[in-house]
């Protein structure tokens, strides 16, 4: 298959402008802004069925029909706070494929009527910002950025910025209020960014690997577009493959691919001979899926992964061995979760803590069966309570893990404590 979003791959030194110029760089941008207007640059994001690759799955095109036309101005922001465990598929696109995710943040801008975007980065990302900061002055130095572009009216300026190393402002209400220098918690919604965002003005979040699908789009067309992947689930999706198999790495796939053609003919199976157990195939915050037959053999996309029992979200599958057990894995996501909460909500803020204490408890031996199932309680009722999705992503694997894999919850004997 030939590469869409990872085609650094197939082209050597594609972060260098002059490359990417040389194979269709920038055409897109240039094709929307001297003959396309503005709606039908949305029309055809719209008709091409691309969805958001951050978690959510919203149509990209629906959400910049959204953008309050009336007031300005208007703002478009990437959400690059890549910060989920096992997802590592945006730093991939930003540090070979710089210039289409760019170039699709540019699309968007012109799509929606912005003059200035910024790239949000998590803190972590301090050199890949530095290495951006050099590719948007290449840009600007060559006429792609600035004023009249084109000869044209329209004029663009786009600005990285870093986080501070927190999970939370992947949430795109708590990454608009990190970027302007409040504290990164969550807002209250409605209103929706696409009216009241950045400063209070209508602005359009997506995410990088989002942006990096619309420059082909806009060249090639939406019904391109369409014969790749399913009806519902059009394009490809790069898939962050890690946990216990032999070669974790992403994967660009057509959506639709199963789980076993991923983790066996591109991941190379499970080291050691082992079985595969469970997949989580979208990150910590996953519910745990049993790895039967079923689930192996589910096609990854928006619409199949619930009827096994998850969703696919960002799609970094993480795949767990049957040497694992789930409250040693139930553990590691609920302290990860009580680390990143913003202590906003309160079922979150608490919940998170309890949960937290419960499972160390468990694991050290100091506790029956009975705090299982006080485990299972807590996390049932901060479910559809916590103002953003962190809280409901904190409860999946205790919730799966004690319900699906059972088993590995008995408690016959104190056990040795843990460090």
């Amino acid at each position: 298959m030939e590469y869409i979003l990872l085609r650094h791959r197939d082209i050597p030194d594609l972060h260098k402008l002059d490359v990417y110029v040389k194979h269709g760089g920038f055409e897109a941008f240039k094709k929307a802004v001297t003959s396309m207007k503005p709606e039908d640059v949305v029309e055809e994001v719209f008709k091409s069925g691309l969805r958001g690759r951050g978690g959510a799955g919203f149509p990209t095109g629906l959400k910049w029909r959204f953008i309050d036309k009336k007031n300005s101005p208007r703002y478009v922001v990437s959400n690059a706070d890549e910060s989920e465990p096992g997802t590592f598929k945006d730093r991939e696109i930003m540090e070979s494929n710089p210039f289409q995710f760019f170039e699709g943040v540019m699309i968007c801008a012109f799509a929606v009527g912005s003059n200035t975007a910024y790239n949000y980065l998590r803190g972590e990302f301090w050199e890949l910002g530095d290495f951006l900061d050099g590719k948007l002055a290449e840009m600007e130095k060559a006429g792609y950025l600035g004023d009249d572009l084109f000869g044209t009216d329209f004029s663009l300026r786009i600005h990285n910025h870093l986080g501070a190393g927190a999970y939370i402002c992947g949430e795109e209400t708590a990454l608009l209020e990190s970027l302007e220098g409040k504290l990164g918690q969550p807002r209250l919604r409605p209103p929706f960014p696409p009216s009241f965002g950045l400063y209070g003005k209508p602005t359009i979040v997506n995410n990088v690997e989002t942006f990096t699908n619309v420059p082909p789009i806009i060249t090639k067309g939406a019904d391109w577009y369409r014969t790749i992947g399913t009806e519902k689930s059009p394009g490809t999706k790069v898939f962050s493959l890690c946990g216990n198999v032999e070669k974790p790495g992403n994967y660009e796939l057509p959506l639709g691919t199963t789980f076993r053609e991923l983790i066996f003919e591109h991941g190379g199976g499970i080291p050691d001979g082992r079985q595969v157990k469970a997949i989580m195939p979208a990150g910590a915050s996953s519910a745990i899926i049993v790895a039967d037959d079923e689930a192996l053999d589910t096609p990854m996309d928006y619409e199949s992964v619930p009827n096994v029992g998850s969703m696919l979200g960002s799609a970094s599958i993480i795949v767990i061995d049957d040497s694992v057990s789930m409250d040693w894995l139930v553990r590691k996501t609920v302290h990860f979760f009580k680390h990143e909460s913003c202590g906003k909500c309160t079922p979150c803020r608490e919940g998170t803590y309890w949960m937290a204490h419960l499972i160390d408890r468990i694991e050290a031996g100091e506790a029956g069966p009975e705090k299982v199932d006080l485990l299972d309680q807590v996390a049932k009722n901060m479910e559809g309570k916590c103002l953003c999705a962190l809280g409901e992503f904190a409860i999946q694997a205790v919730i799966t893990g004690i319900e699906r894999f059972p088993e590995d919850w008995k408690i016959e004997a104190p056990r040795p404590e843990v460090a």
